[in-house]
């Protein structure tokens, strides 16, 4: 086999996961954490043990969904984070992309967040930890990275960077789990809320010299 045609296999390939994840996208919209193997692989038009060959089990497939909406959330955050406005408009617009997202599409958080405490008849059971856990280290990693290349914390910046990125992802993702199933206020207020929080050393601390400011 040629290079052309091994490049050729990989493309098909990889469209063909795509369209699988797809298909999964609309199963677990329609189902949320109930969403089986069985209705993904009837919704692609396939059989299960092909699904399978493609992501090996639920847990694979929850991994490359996770990958999924995670690369489009922090697309999101960044271009949030980067729009020409002040501190505090910034602060409060990247809490409300993240908040809009859970909003938006709500089944797919909850698969994400809280799948069914037990897996569909012929399937295993998956620890959403070992998935879930990951999504947030890596939200609270680029946050953190962020912080540390626009606000000036001094000597100890590296690490105070990370307590905040990883801090205020833990309270955007506790808050918004509360409030997506409790809606106790709606989410502009929620975000004023979470902002006024934040609104204590983060506001005080100068910018990076020579930096795009945060």
């Amino acid at each position: 086999m040629d290079t052309t045609e091994r490049t050729e296999q990989a493309l098909a390939a990889e469209r063909r996961r795509r369209e699988l994840l797809e298909a999964a996208e609309r199963v677990v919209l329609r189902d949320g954490p109930g969403a089986s193997m069985n209705a993904i692989a009837a919704e692609a038009g396939i059989t299960k043990p092909i699904l399978y060959r493609h992501f090996g089990d639920k847990g694979g497939l929850y991994a490359a969904l996770a990958k999924r909406h995670t690369d489009a959330l922090l697309a999101s955050l960044r271009a949030a984070l980067d729009a020409p406005a002040d501190r505090r408009t910034r602060v409060e617009t990247t809490l409300d992309t993240y908040l809009a997202a859970i909003e938006g599409a709500p089944q797919v958080y909850r698969f994400l967040m809280h799948p069914a405490d037990s897996a569909s008849p012929g399937e295993q059971g998956f620890d959403v930890g070992r998935h879930s856990a990951p999504l947030l280290r890596r939200l609270g990693e680029e946050l953190a990275e962020v912080i540390a290349e626009r606000v000036d914390l001094g000597a100890d910046c590296e690490r105070l960077a990370r307590v905040w990125g990883h801090g205020i992802v833990g309270m955007m993702h506790a808050a918004g789990d509360w409030w997506l199933g409790e809606r106790p206020c709606g989410r502009d207020e929620l975000v004023r809320d979470l902002a006024d929080l934040l609104w204590g050393r983060l506001a005080a601390a100068g910018n990076r010299e020579g930096g795009p400011g945060f």
